[in-house]
């Protein structure tokens, strides 16, 4: 039997999976290999801690690995359902509630290092996180597309560490009472982008995210946010905050440094705001993630389901 060491927890109702122990070795390359060698050879391991019968379409996975160098306090791969992630912000604040937890790192400023670069993360206190992200940008604006079911949609093209399709769309409430109402769009949404031939050069548009008016008047707005694998986030998506703040700021509509509060559909609340820095943006997004359990999951080559249904 193969046995992997889980720390369960969730940000802002969306749930991370840390693997703190029990991978396969993936050698000490840039980290952008090892994920692909990750993706490639070990896959399994991926369906076997996320997918069912041990977890389910909405979990985010975590593999922390040796950094490759000393003043990185962590390396992490993501992936969720379908297969590996670029970045995740939601995941990232997860993460260093994890390991503070765990008593690997200490209140204060760490630096974190991804597939898609080195993000720096602040742990304020055992609970809350902010993540000065990846750079983000917006790619297109004001993107006109034909949705069968809904009609003409316009929405940015924007990068936060993955890539997404920002609209807001008028006839529904986002409220999880209406998640199938906007996972059905969404994905409607994300089948004419491919359609299109809207894909940015480096990547695919494979986050999908809808906007509405906030239930708090403190905030500013609420979103609702498809993943790759079709599970809606119950976080306001760290990676999606970016990319809202990089178009917010490209729009003038706030200014660097200052704050943005973005509800999800569950009315958690992320922090998002942003410096320039040339072209792009750096965002930081502040959210807060509890440790919910410690736990083995038990690898039995006898049980037919052991590496996951799917």
């Amino acid at each position: 039997m193969e046995r992997l060491e889980i720390i369960d927890s969730h940000t802002g109702g969306e749930p991370t999976r840390v693997i703190i122990d029990g991978l396969p070795e993936l050698g000490s390359g840039p980290l952008s290999e090892r994920r692909e060698l990750f993706r490639r050879k070990f896959d399994h391991y991926r369906a076997a801690a996320v997918d069912e019968p041990r977890g389910s379409d909405v979990i985010v996975g975590a593999a922390v690995l040796t950094p490759t160098s000393d003043e990185y306090a962590a390396a992490v791969i993501f992936f969720n359902n379908v297969g590996v992630l670029n970045m995740c912000g939601h995941g990232t604040i997860g993460l260093l509630v994890t390991l503070y937890h765990l008593g690997r790192l200490d209140l204060g400023q760490h630096l974190i290092e991804t597939p898609v670069g080195v993000v720096q993360a602040t742990l304020h206190t055992a609970n809350e996180v902010s993540v000065r992200n990846v750079p983000s940008w917006r790619e297109r604006k004001g993107v006109e597309i034909e949705v069968p079911g809904i009609g003409k949609v316009t929405g940015d093209i924007a990068w936060g560490g993955n890539w997404f399709f920002l609209t807001e769309i008028p006839g529904v409430e986002i409220t999880v009472a209406n998640q199938e109402k906007l996972t059905e769009w969404a994905w409607a949404i994300r089948r004419t982008l491919e359609g299109e031939n809207l894909q940015p050069s480096d990547g695919e548009i494979d986050h999908i995210e809808i906007f509405g008016p906030p239930h708090d008047s403190s905030n500013h707005s609420r979103n609702f946010v498809l993943c790759p694998g079709g599970a809606y986030d119950r976080s306001p998506c760290g990676t999606g905050t970016s990319a809202k703040v990089a178009c917010l700021l490209a729009d003038g509509k706030i200014q660097p440094g200052e704050t943005w509060r973005q509800e999800s559909i569950c009315g958690s609340v992320f922090e998002g705001s942003g410096e320039l820095d040339g072209d792009n943006v750096i965002p930081t997004i502040r959210g807060s993630a509890f440790v919910t359990s410690e736990s083995t999951l038990v690898i039995d080559p006898e049980d037919p389901f052991c590496w996951g249904i799917h």
